[in-house]
């Protein structure tokens, strides 16, 4: 099995949750978490967008999503595309 990327986009609970601290509690609960980039959505809320490296399986990003989901702050993780590593 192979490895892909999976592009993850992190909804926090409000715009009031403090970002940075929720990264590093993102990275402590995944450390296979390669990149993390915030989007703006509206009305002063943001998204984290992560890359996140998992097993090229069937449902390899299910576990990625529930782990992050259960991270206190998180109102919805989501894959947004996965790629193949070459």
């Amino acid at each position: 099995m192979g490895k892909v990327v999976a592009l993850v986009r992190i909804l926090p609970e409000s715009a009031d949750v403090d970002m940075t601290k929720l990264e590093a509690d993102l990275k402590k609960k995944v450390p296979s978490i390669q990149d993390v980039g915030v989007e703006p959505i509206a009305f002063g809320l943001k998204a984290l967008k992560i890359a996140v490296i998992v097993n090229d399986e069937e449902g390899g990003t299910d576990a990625v999503e529930k782990a992050l989901g259960e991270v206190p702050g998180v109102s919805q993780a989501e894959t947004v595309c996965v790629n193949r590593m070459i």
